[in-house]
């Protein structure tokens, strides 16, 4: 077994070699890089993120084809769109995300960005009043808040029942991570020290492996656990090890 200094320096050369301009192409971060405009970036990115489950191939189709639906200009589209032209995803299938829940989830935006300041806003509300935990909870009740079909509710991560809230927490590293050639550091009133790891089945099994996490179930506990463990190792920016975790899972097989 590695002592804690020989995990610590693989770890560092295994996420600077991943976090990398040709992830980019590698990853379904590649659709909110399609953007240059803030608001943008940030709906494209919410939406991938949610969608970001299965082969990349699919996901990116999928994703691709919201975007060409809100005409390439998210923003634009949700600020502007008449109530039944939010219902632009009414063939639109992806996996278990079908045409109701895109629906919902174009409305719910619609609905932030026209009274609540945006996505930064309200996850920025709740991080003020508890850290990143709060603001999960706190996004979680806003966006759910507009009479969501019960299908739907299983699309928005719960931490509050334990769940890892990988996508959630995937997308929090995209927006607040600055100086990453792959994250685009956007929102700056939340501390990448306070970040959560995102954690699925192949981050928390090299975890594992690597003896940072104790825990079997990928659940929020372990979350906290591995986040732990890595904030010793890089305490003003944990989840930089996302990279070189998620790295060895899927393209090294570790």
């Amino acid at each position: 077994m590695f002592n804690p200094d020989e995990i610590r320096d693989f770890l560092n050369e295994k996420a600077s070699f991943y976090e990398a301009r040709w992830f980019i192409d590698e990853d379904p971060v590649q659709i909110p890089h399609l953007f240059t405009k803030k608001e943008d970036i940030e709906i494209a990115g919410f939406l991938t993120a949610t969608l970001a489950w299965g082969q990349r191939r699919m996901i990116l189709k999928a994703c691709r084809q919201l975007m060409e639906r809100m005409d390439m200009s998210p923003f634009d589209f949700l600020m502007n769109a008449a109530d039944n032209e939010l219902q632009v995803a009414d063939d639109f299938v992806y996996r278990t995300f079908n045409s109701i829940d895109a629906t919902y989830f174009l409305k719910s935006l619609a609905h932030i960005y026209r009274e609540k300041a945006g996505l930064q806003a309200v996850f920025s509300h709740g991080y003020r009043h508890g850290g990143v935990a709060e603001a999960l909870i706190h996004f979680r009740q806003v966006f759910m808040s507009f009479g969501p079909p019960d299908r739907t509710n299983k699309h928005v991560a719960n931490i509050l029942k334990n769940s890892s809230a990988k996508r959630l927490n995937m997308y929090l590293r995209w927006m607040v991570r600055t100086n990453s050639p792959v994250d685009f550091g956007l929102w700056t009133d939340i501390l990448m020290s306070d970040l959560l790891i995102p954690l699925d089945v192949h981050v928390g099994r090299v975890a594992q492996q690597l003896g940072l996490l104790s825990r079997k179930q990928q659940d929020f506990k372990a979350v906290r656990e591995l986040t732990d463990k890595l904030v010793e190792f890089r305490p003003q920016d944990p989840v930089f090890y996302d990279y070189a975790l998620f790295g060895l899972g899927v393209y090294e097989n570790f």
